[in-house]
């Protein structure tokens, strides 16, 4: 591969060039392959029509073959469906004038998993990755006029059996495989096949294992040379000046000499003839931006993103052209030994950032249902909910270009691990040369997003062959001759291969081998790097745990709940209106889930009087205890310094760990969080008869504020005021009020006060507020409110309520049946105070449709 460097240049002082061109348009080409594509079994001879891209399950569907599988217990109906040969073919035409191109190429950018591709029935390609895409070079099998494409899709389950066959030894771990069910016993299969492992199923996630043309094909055809890819290389980054480098790789079929032309945000810059040998050739274009417009993370300031354009020309025709956006900014993850272990935070632009999000996982098993929309509203919601970043889990997908650049866009930063997750992978070498390959290609295909702020390797595989029992069980029933086989093949996955590749194609960005860990190879500890704590939840401890179990960082931590009554209509029908309904139990992954709901509601809450309003209750308990461990780990900034919750949204409707419904409702969760995450929030502790108050800002900038408190009963008497004059620190944590709580409820008891808290900027300007309680919501003597409220048609899209209450409302949720979302919901209101709630819909709607379905409920109507 030959390396050329050219000139270091200046953006500000470059002279603009303008060239007469009288072919703006590259003889490029990358059109689509689509059209009337057909399906079937392999062993069937009955074609149907296919939906490419698509898969094997949703074709079925489209064709009613089967029923939906989400639908009740239709799951279990389809197990058969990934134990068979399936194939597609497509019939297209091919210009004449396209085969007098040097290179012709076939692109598949999806291929679901295993498959053979013939053109013409002839054999080109062989292909047993998901995450890859894949080039072939068709020019010596296309004809001007008809070809027929035909991909023959096997069985990644049948594939799996074999590999697991020939491997030799058993493999610890994959328990999320739900293998029974399809009945496979205990043969679990996942690891053998470089797929979404979600797929096999997941504590959230039902078991469709399908295949198909998951993401688009393209005939590609050049002549001379072919941009393949721009590296944007960011050096020495401050508010002053950056050092970008753009690297272009360049394929050129033989000796030439050619001109490239660089487009910054549509401005011609750089001209350069070069000289480009046979094969890759990489050509470097140094820049000084001047004062540069940095990319920030949310809720910091803007997200500038640069445009580049290269053009190769050949006199005056274009013959290549690629395009890359970027974010100048920096990302450090900063580990410095202290007295108690190491720091671990993300330093962006020179400022420590706590990072504020969720992780995420793929929005539905067949990945080709998922729109640009679904994406947009996903993102949109992460950000309006304050997010900064979101882990995207090792166990489903390199996501597609246009979520990173929905992040890019948004200011969210991707902690991205490689696709690895709760399991051992086998070691051979053909495995681990797929496995480099799929790294080389997504790190390439993803480093240029200044969303990407890191790359981690593998989801708990490190804490779980160490402290999940995984190396004993080996050492037990295979001897320690094959546990140094296992280990070997981790070491050599997550120790060498992809760190090496980060190093090489990325080497700006950090390599975490593990999550959780403490460091290269090392296991969590709580005292540096990240963790993952489920004490919460798996050992049932109480949400006060959160307040003791603090990291570093955590990267996981969670509760269940059920999506909302109107979500869990779509998938039942009255007769499973009951938790413990065979169809309740299949819609619920976790082992220990429904009951553990249970259990833990009705340590802090009535029990709710029918199916409805356990949802409701289900949801308000979900969102109290994320709440306590988020605000808990946001006070102890600067020692820890991230609270990813598990997990951010759903990929069938199901009883999860999410915040946000497989349809796309908010729960509680989500609207909790999004005052949790506020730049600027009060959090208060109450531990036996002390009351304190912290004030956590994020801003890098601080707030003359003043703080108030208020303690009233809940007709909303004063029984105690308080006001002071305050300076909040710049991105810090810190107690501004404490006092006892016997001081500040007087004689009233503590089942019937509250304490209401507000940070103010001038004379008015709403800050933050809050509203605290001294004993659990059971415990409260809540009176039953009278709600007054009027709605009005904002537009044709939106209504407004302004509700006001005579009592304390308690949670009090706004419904309605029309598709839409309120901009707040499951809210306290106060006796005295108005809160104006706006409803958004997509659809049209009217005053009386809206009204006619207009349900409002507050926590007393729950028991």
């Amino acid at each position: 591969m030959r390396k050329i460097i050219l000139k270091s240049m200046s953006i500000i002082l470059i002279s603009v060039i303008f060239i007469g061109c009288n072919h703006e348009i590259p003889l490029h080409t990358s059109t689509e392959i689509s059209g009337n594509w057909v399906f079937k079994q392999v062993t069937d001879s009955n074609w149907l029509p296919a939906t490419v891209p698509g898969s094997i399950h949703t074709d079925l569907l489209n064709n009613g073959i089967i029923d939906d599988p989400f639908y009740r217990l239709n799951e279990i109906d389809v197990q058969w469906i990934d134990i068979v040969d399936w194939e597609y073919v497509l019939l297209f035409n091919v210009e004449k004038d396209i085969l007098k191109k040097d290179m012709i190429s076939l692109v598949f950018n999806g291929l679901d998993t295993y498959s053979k591709i013939y053109l013409n029935d002839v054999l080109l390609l062989s292909t047993d990755n998901m995450f890859i895409r894949w080039t072939v070079d068709c020019k010596k099998q296309l004809v001007a006029g008809e070809n027929k494409l035909r991909i023959v899709f096997e069985s990644a389950i049948n594939n799996g059996l074999e590999s697991r066959k020939k491997l030799g030894y058993f493999l610890p771990g994959a328990e999320n495989d739900q293998s029974e069910l399809g009945g496979l016993g205990d043969k679990k299969v996942c690891v053998f096949t470089r797929k979404a492992g979600y797929h096999f199923g997941w504590d959230w996630g039902p078991r469709l294992v399908s295949s198909g043309i998951w993401q688009n094909i393209e005939l590609e055809s050049w002549n001379l040379a072919s941009i393949e890819n721009i590296n944007v290389i960011q050096n020495n980054i401050t508010k002053d000046s950056a050092d970008i480098q753009f690297d272009v790789s360049v394929n050129s079929i033989k000796r030439s000499s050619l001109t490239f032309v660089l487009v910054l945000d549509n401005t011609m810059v750089e001209t350069k003839s070069v000289n480009l040998e046979k094969g890759l050739n990489t050509i470097s274009f140094p820049m000084v931006f001047h004062n540069p417009e940095l990319w920030w993370p949310n809720g910091l300031g803007s997200q500038k993103l640069y445009d580049i354009e290269v053009k190769i020309k050949d006199n005056f025709n274009i013959i290549s052209a690629e395009s890359a956006s970027f974010g100048i900014r920096s990302v450090n993850l900063v580990q410095e030994p202290d007295s108690v272990g190491s720091s671990f935070y993300f330093e962006v632009n020179g400022n420590p950032v706590f990072m504020k999000g969720a992780n995420y996982i793929p929005q539905d098993i067949f990945l080709n249902r998922v729109t640009p929309q679904d994406y947009a509203n996903l993102i949109k919601s992460a950000k309006e909910a304050n997010f900064n970043m979101l882990r995207v889990w090792g166990g489903g997908i390199y996501e597609r270009d246009f979520f990173y650049d929905l992040c890019d866009e948004a200011g969210i930063l991707i902690w991205q691990d490689f696709m690895f997750a709760c399991a051992m992978y086998p070691g051979n070498k053909e495995f681990l040369e797929n496995v480099k390959k799929e790294a080389i290609q997504n790190v390439i295909r993803l480093r240029n997003h200044p969303s990407i702020a890191l790359w981690c390797g593998d989801n708990e595989i490190l804490s779980a062959w160490n402290r999940w029992g995984w190396k004993e069980n080996v050492m037990e029933n295979q001897g320690q001759n094959i546990v140094d086989t296992v280990w070997k093949a981790y070491d050599d996955v997550f120790h060498k291969i992809l760190p090496d590749v980060v190093k090489e194609y990325d080497p700006q960005r950090e390599y975490w081998s593990s999550s959780p860990s403490s460091g290269f190879g090392e296991l969590e500890n709580g005292k540096s790097g990240d963790n993952h704590y489920w004490g919460v939840w798996w050992a049932k401890e109480p949400f006060s745990k959160y307040e003791e179990e603090i990291p570093r960082f955590m990267s996981e931590f969670g509760f269940q709940s059920f999506p909302e009554f109107s979500s869990v209509k779509k998938y039942t029908n009255e007769t499973d209106w009951n938790i413990y309904s065979d169809v309740m139990k299949s819609h619920q992954r976790s082992s220990i889930g429904n009951a553990t709901i249970e259990e833990y509601m009705l340590r802090d809450y009535h029990k709710p009087k029918n199916f409805e309003m356990f949802l409701y209750v289900g949801q308000l308990l979900q969102a109290r205890g994320i709440s306590i461990g988020i605000e808990a780990q946001r006070r102890a900034m600067p020692y820890c310094m991230g609270s990813l919750y598990w997990q951010l949204n759903d990929c069938w409707p199901v009883a999860s760990w999410s915040g946000i419904d497989y349809y796309g409702n908010w729960k509680a969760l989500h609207y909790a969080v999004k005052e949790a995450f506020k730049e600027t929030i009060l959090s208060a502790t109450i531990k036996l008869s002390k009351y304190e108050l912290s004030i956590v800002n994020d801003k890098l900038q601080p707030i003359p504020a003043k703080l108030q408190l208020q303690v009233m009963d809940f007709q909303g008497n004063t029984i105690h005021n308080y006001s002071q004059v305050i300076n909040i620190y710049a991105n810090s944590s810190k107690i501004y009020l404490t006092d006892d709580i016997n001081n500040l409820k007087k004689d009233f008891n503590n089942d019937e006060i509250l304490i209401y808290s507000q940070i103010t900027q001038g004379d008015s300007l709403l800050i933050d507020s809050r509203i605290d309680y001294l004993v659990p919501p059971k415990n409260l003597k809540l009176p039953k409110p009278s709600l007054n409220y009027t709605i009005e048609l904002v537009n044709e899209y939106t209504c407004s309520i302004s509700i006001s209450t005579d009592v304390l409302a308690k949670n009090v949720f706004l419904q309605n049946d029309i598709e839409g979302r309120f901009s707040e919901n499951y809210f306290d209101l106060l006796p005295g105070k108005q809160k104006v709630i706006f409803f958004t819909s997509d659809h049209k709607t009217s005053l009386d449709d809206f009204t006619s379905q207009f349900h409002i409920y507050t926590l007393v109507d729950s028991y």
